[in-house]
């Protein structure tokens, strides 16, 4: 069986599976629309009554073929990555975790086979696996992130509303676990939940270790500094400064911060929207492209089936993986994926243990005493890339030699595709509009078929002269060809031989290869440089929410700096390692704990609040350290409103770059610059024409 029978039969099947399921899908809806259009003939209840029993059957089907999928190996991966995606927008809720993940599964499933058909409908073959295998992960990443998104900012809407709520409530009772109660019953259903999750934890026997536990599922940092600030006001009690009650001041800075984190996003949203998809549309154009191309313009086969052919569409390909990654990039709204302490697969430690690589690995590695070191170090530490440096440069190696092997690979593939061009492409007629008769195009594979037997018959020699190569032809053509076209035939096969002789793996290719290759080796030092830019403004959020925490804590009696050091560390996620060293120093020494903190943390802003604390410790009381809490935190406020908006400009200017660059490659690069490389050489070849008949 070939592989586009292969191919052909797995989209067949996909195709039938997920007929079956809409049309089992479609029967269920169309008997609850039964049940509906009964039940208002007889009563509105019994209408309601037929919506739900369809909904439940809707559910049930779902859970069944999640439960099922899950039973098969490679289904069961996939559909664990895509729960732990959508984990954090449903916490301790199974039933609704399964649901969704359920759905966004079939949905991409779906978009997945429909790009597949229009694909293979294109060009099936090997090319066809690739691009399959491309879209796949583009439109698995596009539609989760997108779902994600949107589910966030729903979140984010709701919380506004619940925080004015919990502010109504609480003028009303005076107390934090009421309000947060009964705001969580007028709540809509993702901030309701979150509501009542935090209403548990802080009525629990053990609200520290319950609210600890909140921590790990809380899908938003608001959210956690919502849970905490209640938790303190239940603790220490409310206070009512010159401004109101502190509970409610520490609510409203959160909901200026969530209103501008919605305006953020939706901005974002608004300047870089589509902008993947016309990034990725290219890929279902360059077949139509060569196909329309090739037909109107024979002299293109030379092009397209070409090495130059073959590395412009690689070149094509790699622009629009790049933008559209680059794309993802820009429209990344959500906090740092690091977490202090997370667990992860170190298959780096793995391969340490073999004692060749670690030789090789030790002798990369720069010297403790030299500024490199230290400069490696200090852009782990500040990046918050929890791995050793050893780790660091197994990548680095493992990264280089993926880079040479895929560029040597790529040099040997494109070198043999070419040698096959050579010896199978029709002989040009020298025609350049339109296309070639049947009887030409026959005539032309005919000729390259003699032409194939001749080269053979030269043994592929380079060397191979005139004579030797006129004799054989005319020996072949048995007295049928004149001799100007034996003339012609023999300089083309002695072109042809030269040119299949040409091509084997040159220096400059190998020096491209290792160029390459040192790219991909210098690739993990350049994400760490982009992550440690990215986490500063995480790094600045962090800082304004440990500015909120503070102004609650200050004006609390017998309030010490260890324990203020102590709620830090519960709110922190980017300083919690910091956080911790200190706190384990800090019966050593406070002083030196505090030193060692702004060493561990060099934000300014956060060395500011840690230089407070400093003289917090018998110098002055913690609340004249903090005495000037409120303007600064007006101001970073303001500081970050303008930082949003600049970054927004830029990141809309640099979408729309990165957004077209791949349909501006796939015009100009495999349409337009060929179409200029071979309308000059098609008129240097009329040129020599007409100075032949002259």
């Amino acid at each position: 069986m070939s592989l586009k029978e292969i191919l052909l039969w797995i989209l067949l099947i996909s195709g039938g599976s997920f007929a079956l399921l809409y049309i089992v899908l479609w029967g269920l809806r169309k008997r609850g629309s039964h049940t509906v259009r009964r039940g208002r003939i007889h009563s509105v209840q019994e209408g309601r009554k037929g919506k739900a029993v369809l909904q439940r059957e809707l559910q049930a089907l779902l859970h069944k073929l999640c439960t099922l999928c899950m039973k098969v190996p490679f289904l069961s991966g996939y559909i664990t990555s895509v729960r732990k995606r959508l984990a954090g927008q449903h916490a301790y809720d199974e039933y609704k975790l399964r649901l969704q993940t359920m759905k966004m599964t079939l949905f991409i499933w779906g978009a997945f086979a429909c790009s597949s058909v229009v694909l293979f409908m294109m060009k099936p073959g090997i090319e066809f696996a690739i691009l399959a295998v491309l879209c796949g992960v583009v439109i698995n990443s596009l539609i989760l992130d997108m779902a994600i998104s949107r589910m966030e900012k729903r979140l984010l809407a709701q919380m506004i509303e619940l925080f004015a709520n919990v502010r109504h409530y609480y003028h009303q009772h005076g107390m934090v676990e009421e309000a947060i109660s009964e705001a969580a019953d007028l709540a809509e259903a993702e901030a309701g939940r979150h509501a009542r999750l935090i209403h548990e934890a802080l009525t629990d026997v053990d609200p520290h270790e319950a609210l600890e536990r909140y921590y790990e599922s809380a899908p938003n940092r608001f959210l956690k500094a919502f849970a905490g600030i209640s938790y303190m006001v239940m603790e220490f009690g409310d206070r009512v400064e010159e401004g109101g009650s502190i509970y409610l001041k520490g609510l409203g800075s959160l909901a200026r911060e969530i209103q501008l984190e919605l305006l953020r996003r939706n901005k974002l949203d608004y300047l870089l929207k589509s902008l993947n998809v016309i990034a990725l549309a290219p890929v279902f154009f360059t077949t139509p492209i060569e196909t329309w191309a090739r037909s109107s313009f024979p002299s293109m086969d030379e092009f397209y089936q070409g090495k130059l052919g073959y590395i412009t569409k690689l070149s094509v390909y790699i622009v629009i993986i790049v933008s559209y990654f680059l794309l993802q990039k820009l429209q990344q709204t959500d906090e740092t994926g690091y977490r202090a302490g997370r667990g992860r697969r170190v298959w780096e430690q793995k391969l340490y243990r073999f004692p060749i690589i670690r030789n090789v690995v030790d002798s990369l590695i720069p010297r403790q005493h030299m500024s490199s070191y230290f400069q490696i170090t200090r852009l782990l530490k500040e990046s918050g890339a929890e791995v050793k440096l050893e780790w660091l440069y197994i990548r680095r190696m493992a990264l280089f030699i993926v880079g040479l092997v895929l560029s040597i690979s790529t040099i040997f593939f494109l070198h043999e595709a070419e040698k096959t061009h050579i010896l199978h492409a029709p002989v040009q007629s020298g025609q350049m509009f339109g296309r070639l008769s049947p009887v030409e195009q026959k005539e032309a594979s005919k000729q390259s078929e003699i032409d194939r037997k001749i080269m053979h018959s030269l043994n592929m020699r380079a060397n191979s002269t005139y004579e030797q190569t006129y004799v054989v032809l005319e020996h072949n053509a048995n007295g049928t060809a004149t001799p100007e076209q034996l003339s012609t035939n023999t300089r083309r096969i002695l072109q042809k031989l030269k040119d299949w002789n040409d091509e084997y793996i040159k220096w400059w290719e190998v020096l491209i290869s290792l160029i390459v290759g040192y790219v991909a080796y210098q690739m993990p030092m350049l994400l760490l440089y982009l992550q440690r830019k990215m986490r500063r403004l995480d790094m600045r959020h962090e800082v304004y929410q440990f500015q909120t925490v503070i102004s609650i804590l200050r004006v609390m009696e017998r309030m010490s700096v260890e324990e203020i050091l102590e709620w830090l560390n519960r709110f922190s996620v980017i300083f919690k390692r910091p956080l911790q060293k200190c706190l384990l120093h800090y019966e050593h020494g406070p002083e030196a704990a505090l030193d060692l903190l702004k060493e561990e943390a060099p934000l300014p802003e956060f060395q500011r609040l840690v230089d407070k604390l400093h003289l917090s410790l018998g110098k002055i009381t913690i609340r004249e350290a903090f005495d000037d809490l409120e303007s600064h935190m007006s101001y970073y406020f303001e500081q970050r409103k303008q930082e949003y908006e600049k970054i927004i400009d830029s990141k809309a200017i640099w979408g729309r770059m990165i957004g077209f660059a791949p349909m501006y490659g796939l015009i100009f690069l495999y349409l337009v610059i060929p179409l200029i490389g071979m309308s000059f050489v098609q008129m240097d070849n009329y040129y020599e024409q007409i100075q032949k008949i002259q």
